[in-house]
């Protein structure tokens, strides 16, 4: 099994909090809410509102506290759902005459908010905005402007540059009352959020010619940092990460592959686990006798199935929008 190794300090990883709004409007999908609003602390849900229920509700008990020192806060946050409802709709249906569509299932997505590094004070937002899963225009915070990626957004991007007041209220939101925000919502979380959980971590194996993958599960934060060393020094070659993806109970799991031949002396090599905020890393020692194998195991295989799904849904929702640094 794994073990522990008392080391010095991890400073590569940085404590960095971030609040994010997922706002999505969609045309063409049955059984489908037209409109979602998502809001993330830490990538943790703390609110959801859709066309449905047209009501904007807390998913974390913490969240309700809120309400003691903002009494209309919930009030406030669905009247904000209801009228970014019907600004989305209008914007889908903009944004198929620019693409000169019809027909089909459409997407409209914005994802909107800031980072605030609480080390070094340092705060990134962000407004993004993507249609149909590619990017279709993004705030440039640094220069106070709007970029447009594809021509059917220029329009866009030449009205809004032109009008001072598009931009600098975006601004100042993005910069200074945003991480005002997340420096409040932590405090009402914080038994939650910042905690540290360690995670498993395993050796897998599909067959004995595939590559080998060190995998951690159930680690909280998500920022971390997993690698293979041989011989005590971290390596490159023949090694491919995997993303940090969510659990269905609030903690990450991760993925490191090594190929490594079989004539390989496999005990000069392990597997190196980082969590920001502890100071030991989690090292295993890479044992073939300890390989734990896919092949003829029904479970495992499940496992894999479930998480390609989870990628598949997380692009098609979410647009494979990503922060810029």
């Amino acid at each position: 099994p794994p073990f522990l190794v008392s080391l010095n300090l991890c400073f590569f990883l940085t404590v960095t909090h971030s609040l994010r709004y997922f706002y999505t409007a969609s045309s063409g999908i049955s059984d489908f809410p037209s409109y979602m609003s998502v809001g993330f602390v830490d990538d943790v849900q703390i609110s959801y509102c859709d066309s449905r229920t047209n009501r904007n509700i807390p998913k974390q008990e913490w969240m309700k506290e809120v309400s003691s020192e903002h009494p209309r806060y919930w009030e406030e946050e669905t009247d904000t759902c209801l009228d970014k409802q019907q600004t989305f709709k209008l914007n889908i249906e903009f944004a198929k005459q620019r693409f000169n569509q019809t027909g089909g299932v459409h997407v409209y997505q914005q994802m909107y908010g800031c980072e605030w590094d609480d080390e070094t004070g340092e705060v990134k937002g962000y407004d993004q905005i993507g249609y149909d899963g590619e990017d279709f225009i993004v705030l440039d915070l640094r220069t106070r402007s709007w970029i447009a990626p594809v021509q059917e957004a220029v329009t866009s991007k030449n009205k809004w540059n032109s009008d001072i007041f598009v931009a600098s209220p975006e601004s100042f939101y993005l910069t200074l009352m945003c991480p005002e925000w997340l420096k409040k919502y932590l405090s009402y979380g914080r038994r939650t959020l910042m905690r540290t959980d360690l995670p498993s971590v395993s050796i897998l194996q599909k067959s004995s010619s595939s590559p080998i993958s060190c995998f951690a599960t159930g680690f909280y934060p998500n920022r971390a940092e997993m690698f293979w060393r041989k011989d005590g020094a971290e390596i490159h070659d023949g090694v491919e990460k995997g993303e940090i993806l969510p659990n269905n109970d609030g903690t990450f799991q991760m993925s490191v592959d090594l190929n490594l031949p079989s004539s390989e002396d496999w005990t000069k090599y392990e597997c190196v686990f980082q969590l920001s905020g502890i100071e030991r890393d989690v090292i295993t020692p890479l044992e073939k006798t300890k390989i734990s194998t896919n092949e003829g195991n029904t479970l495992k295989l499940r496992f894999v199935f479930f998480t390609l799904l989870h990628g598949f849904l997380t692009d098609f929702i979410f647009g494979k929008q990503k922060s810029r640094q």
